[in-house]
Order: structure tokens, then sequence, then C-alpha cells
């Protein structure tokens, strides 16, 4: 990548829809844009941040393509801090590949490629790298409350928290220099309180941030959620009931779902990424038997467990073996039917899991949801989720990087206290600093770069 280039690609999403936008960025972008579009005005004489109507022309046949408007924002006022324009044209494949094909037979003009826009802003110093995966959790935000995490992490709020922290260990580290460079005015005792005093204020700062990790990341990524039982009590109802739409078919016959249906579900702002499995139980057919593997595996997967019983039916064995096999996970219980009779030990349930909550429901006749709702919010977020002016970390990268952060800076402190020579102490600061400049991408290489631009999608 060159960026002296001038880059091309469609920045909405592919279908039918009311508009769609080509997105050009770079030196040649508006004269390149202006050399196929007929307008009263020439785009290479449109103010910065205005709109220009006009049509797109192909210059070879003299065909009139498209309709559109075209609007112009000059560097650095703009997403990539370059020249960008974007030619908005009528939504659909045609109209925006058209459009599109013409832009790039101009000369300098290439096809994006993924996330390319996004990391020019990042290389022009717009946006920084924390800022840039900000982007991405943005697009694939699931929740309202997933988006303004988001939000908040592209305005710069975490990457503020973690410049303060790295400015706190500059000083730190220009001190222990001073006192490398110059022994003779050094006060062995007030370095040592110093460095552990500014070590102690960075790791109680890291400690609050990790303190947002666990309900951060399920705000950004969901949680994968099976729910799993014996045929016919209840699974597809209870899936149908949260995404409020019939996605799977509902039988009193056994054995109707046979393979695990996918299904993302928002309750009370918690993500859900929903696998609704097949019936567990014994069977000789073929088809069926896959579907319950394949159950097993999502068992496994899952990081909450939503465990269907029949009210009105004892325990099988089938279900004691699941039990079984659920002990020590995130197991919510449900308890389906109870407008009908009682015929389930729910002792024995609550033997065999004696951490799980029991919710009675009754899918049939809608009741028993927002206790499920409930259930999920104190077992992830301890009844409620924080307050939203707090700055959530989420992002796995990130969390890895803190953690490893607090770990250089326990070192420093320890070393410290162990009479350690400062210049070995110096490493271990400067090593948190450097993992904290890797969040923000002061201090990450370019292949880590590259890895993180290519899961944007094109045209972002």
């Amino acid at each position: 990548m060159t960026m002296q280039d001038t880059i091309a690609a469609i920045s909405t999403a592919l279908g039918e829809g009311g508009i769609a936008v080509i997105r050009v960025s770079g030196p040649q972008a508006v004269a390149s844009v202006g050399g196929i579009l007929r307008s009263k005005q020439k785009l290479t004489e449109a103010a910065t941040h205005t709109v220009t109507y006009g049509h797109i022309i192909d210059a070879g046949s003299g065909e009139k393509i498209e309709e559109v408007l075209v609007t112009v924002m000059r560097g650095p006022r703009s997403f990539t801090a370059e020249d960008v324009v974007e030619i908005g044209v009528h939504g659909g494949l045609i109209a925006a590949r058209k459009v599109l094909e013409l832009a790039l037979r101009q000369p300098g003009i290439r096809v994006a490629e993924p996330g390319e826009f996004t990391k020019r802003a990042f290389l022009n110093g717009r946006i920084d790298l924390a800022q840039a995966e900000a982007v991405i959790d943005l697009i694939r935000s699931k929740s309202d409350r997933s988006y303004s995490v988001a939000l908040k992490q592209a305005e710069g709020t975490l990457s503020k928290r973690i410049g303060a922290l790295r400015h706190s260990l500059i000083e730190l580290l220009a001190h222990i220099e001073v006192n490398i460079d110059y022994p003779e005015h050094d006060v062995e005792e007030m370095t040592s309180s110093y460095i552990k005093d500014s070590c102690g204020a960075a790791l109680d700062t890291i400690r609050r941030l990790l303190q947002t990790a666990a309900e951060g990341k399920i705000l950004r990524e969901g949680i994968t959620t099976a729910i799993v039982g014996r045929p016919n009590v209840g699974k597809s109802s209870l899936l149908n009931a949260l995404v409020q739409e019939s996605k799977a078919i509902v039988t009193d016959i056994p054995g109707t779902t046979r393979d695990v249906i996918e299904e993302y579900v928002t309750l009370s702002g918690i993500p859900l990424r929903l696998l609704d499995t097949a019936g567990i139980r014994e069977t000789t057919d073929v088809v069926e038997k896959i579907g319950v593997e394949r159950s097993h595996s999502a068992v496994q997967e899952a990081e909450l467990l939503l465990l269907v019983l029949n009210h009105n039916e004892p325990l099988h064995e089938d279900e004691r073996e699941l039990l079984g096999k659920l002990e020590g996970r995130q197991v919510i219980v449900i308890v389906n039917k109870t407008d009908l009779d009682g015929l389930l030990e729910l002792d024995e349930v609550s033997s065999a899991l004696p951490e799980s909550r029991i919710v009675p429901m009754s899918v049939l006749q809608d009741q028993g949801l927002e206790d499920l709702e409930q259930a999920i919010r104190e077992l992830f977020f301890e009844g409620q989720l924080e307050s939203a002016d707090l700055t959530y970390v989420s992002n796995a990268r990130h969390i890895s990087l803190l953690h490893r952060a607090a770990d250089a800076l326990h070192d420093a402190v320890s070393a410290t206290e162990d009479g350690i020579p400062i210049d070995m102490v110096q490493l271990d600061v400067r090593a948190a600093w450097e993992l904290l400049g890797e969040i923000v991408g002061d201090t990450a290489g370019e292949s880590l770069i590259d890895q993180i631009f290519s899961q944007f999608c094109l045209g972002k």
C-alpha cells in the first residue's frame, strides 16, 4: 500500500436499498471523480464539505450512467485526513458497480483493500489503533449497549486513559534515566519510593480497567448460549419466544430439530448468540444421531447453558446423564410447562446443580421470560449493567496487553523491593510502557497493524 495512491470502493452493503455510496480517497480523488461528473460547476472548484448534483458520464460512449449527489471533503477534515469524495447513487448492485468501474478507469485510482480507508485514517494520525478497532465494533454491534461502548471507544475514551498511563510511566522512566546517568545525585530510598508509588498508581488504573473486561467482552461479542434438553421439552418454543419470531419448527413429534439453529437476540441490553440444539437422547435415526452429536459439541462451546426440563415429566435417564456433565458450568435450569401438573423431581435437579438458578416458565403462556432475563443479568452482570459513563475494555487484544503490562509493573515493584539494580527495574517499566503502546498503536508492529485492518470489510 502506498499513500500516494487514490483508492475507491463501494462503502455501503451490497443489495437493494435507497442509496449506495462509492467512496474515493487520495490526492487524485476530486480530479478523478470530476473527470466522470457532468454538473453545472467543476468538482475541482467545489468547496470542502459541499454536495454537487450531476450525472456520471461514460466519456468513451458519452452515455449518461447515473444521476448522483457528490460530496467533497478536503483533507485533513475528512475520515482519512486526505481528500475524500463520496458518490451517492441509487441503491442496488448495478448502479454502484457501474459508477465504481468508471471511477477505476481514471488514472491513478485503484480498488481499496479491506479496511484501507480506516487504515489511512490511522496512518495519517486522525485516529489511533484502539479507535480504529472500535470502528469494527460499531459495525458489528448487536445491541444498543454494545454500540454505546464501541462509540465511546471510537471517540477515544479508552485511548485517553491509556495515554495518561503511558505519560506517567514515561515520566518515571525519565527519572530513572537521570539517576542511571548521574548516580552521584541519586537518593536510593527516594527513587525506590517513587518507583513503587508510580507503578502502584498505574496498577490501580489498569486494575480498574480490567474490572470491566468480562462485561465489556460480553457486550462486544455476546454470550454463546446453548438451549439443551431432551426432545419435546420446549427448546424450540423457547428460542422462538426469545427472538419473537418462528425460527424453529415446533411440533409434538420428538426429534423435529435435527441440527443446531443459530440466532442472535438481545435481552435487557445483553447480546446472546443462541444455539437451539437437537433433543439429546439415544436414537437409532442416522440423521437425528448426527444432530445429537452436534448438540454435545454446542454444549462444550457454550458459555451459558439453558437446560430445559419438562415440569410435567419425571427426570429421564438421559437428563440425569446430562446433569452430571453440566456440573461446574454456567447453567440456568428452565422448568418449562409449569401450566401442567408437576411430576419433575426438583430436589434431584437442585442436588445435581446446586449453583444453578432454577427458573419456572410456561413458554406457551408467555410466563417467566422476565425471570430468565433477570437470572442472566445476575449471572454475568451481578444484576445490573454498569454506568454508561464507565470506560469498558472489550477487546481481547487490549485485555491481554493490559494483563501483561500489569505483570511487568508487578515485576518492577518486586525488583525494587528486592534491591535489584535500577537499570534492571527500568526494563520492566519500559516493557509496560511499550505494551500499553500496542493498544493505541504507538509501538505496534507493521504485521499486527496489517492483521487488524484485514478484518475490516471492503469500503471501510
